[in-house]
């Protein structure tokens, strides 16, 4: 099942966005093996590998890139893939021997994606790094945060998940649809650091067009202004109102009942900080869950603010079955939707698999690269 089913596809291993650019894939029905070395098939906290969600839907092997015939069992597996993608600091793969100039000769028309925080070129190219310092340099940190307080991180999803894996999946299936076309392959130098960027192009347009502030917690997006933004409720918990749109705004003054505030007022400055005092103290007189009963069926754009847990639990991601259960293990579930090729969960995240040979039968490897493999590794 799922539109990329019959693609054969190698993940060497890594952490983080190349790591969620395999899952990506392999719950689209990519036939896709993740090749790790040999006892490190679970890096990261430690944790028991089936709650590694991110090796999901795709057999692990452990392969030794250090030998040669780790490094010619995967040229090989180049000759019958449709692409390959690592995640290493530049360099490292043509230093194994498994750089894009080796794997695309054994197979011209190979996609080969390289997924890197700071890319493949310029001054930081080989400098360590991790999501917070990829969002650091294009402006994302600094965006992010209360006024007058430090920037906040926003989880590892904006540069590690958005501007790193999912840029990367883009670029493959891009280049797969091109190869397509005229029959070659090439490569994807996929960066977090430009992915990151691209994910804040409107607000570097917003920046050009002198509607926005570089001082967090002063903009229409970033919380500072009373009408899309979070507020305390009774019960410490919080809700989240967005109503950027004046009927909308109009309809969260009615609800909240504060009929004595003009809505036509909304988009002055000068009164926002009077506004958000306001609705702040309103909010204060009820708990999260009597102010859902309040706004159900209203056009406000509101929505309460939950937990992790609850959000699991909430009865429109459970009517959309949002959230799955595998083996015992609660997760999101594959996304987007296909209408006629549905993704699905191919199996659960798990240790690596020992039987080489099976793995590659079911990988869909021909006749000759089984017995090469059973040669050479």
């Amino acid at each position: 099942m799922g539109p990329l089913k019959g693609f054969k596809i190698i993940e060497i291993a890594g952490i983080g966005p190349g790591q969620f650019a395999g899952m990506l894939l392999a719950d689209m029905g990519a036939n896709l093996i993740r090749i790790a070395p040999p006892g490190d098939t679970n890096p990261g906290f430690g944790i028991d590998p089936r709650f590694n969600l991110m090796n999901r839907s795709r057999p692990m092997i452990e392969v030794d890139l250090k030998t040669p015939e780790g490094v010619e069992l995967v040229l090989g597996m180049c000759m019958e893939a449709d692409a390959i993608f690592e995640g290493f600091r530049p360099g490292v793969m043509e230093r194994l021997g498994l750089g894009p100039e080796a794997c695309m000769e054994r197979n011209p028309k190979l996609v080969y994606g390289r997924m890197t925080g700071w890319g493949q070129s310029g001054p930081l190219a080989d400098t360590v790094g991790h999501d917070a310092n990829y969002i650091a340099l294009t402006g994302i940190y600094a965006s992010i945060g209360e006024k007058g307080r430090a920037p906040a991180y926003p989880l590892n999803l904006t540069g590690d998940m958005g501007g790193g894996g999912v840029y990367l999946v883009m670029g493959i299936l891009a280049a797969l649809l091109e190869t397509g076309k005229s029959g070659q392959g090439q490569i994807i130098d996929a960066a977090m650091v430009d992915g990151a960027a691209s994910l804040m192009t409107s607000i570097y347009g917003l920046l050009a067009a002198g509607m926005w502030k570089e001082d967090r917690g002063s903009n229409v997006f970033d919380g500072g202004v009373p009408f899309a933004r979070a507020y305390r409720t009774l019960d410490n918990q919080y809700i989240a109102v967005s109503a950027f749109e004046n009927r909308f705004y109009r309809n969260l003054l009615t609800t909240l009942g504060c009929h004595d505030i003009d809505p036509q007022d909304q988009y002055k400055p000068a009164q926002w900080k009077e506004l958000q005092n306001r609705l702040e103290v309103v909010f204060k007189t009820r708990t999260r869950d009597e102010w859902c009963d309040i706004f159900e069926g209203t056009d406000t754009c509101f929505a309460p603010i939950l937990g992790i847990r609850e959000a699991m639990e909430h009865p429109h991601n459970k009517a959309r079955e949002t959230f799955v259960n595998v083996d015992g293990v609660p997760q999101a579930a594959p996304a987007p939707r296909f209408s006629r090729t549905p993704s699905e969960i191919g199996s659960a995240a798990g240790h690596a698999q020992t039987d080489l040979q099976q793995v590659l039968q079911q990988w869909g490897a021909s006749a000759k690269m089984l017995a090469k493999a059973t040669g050479i590794y």
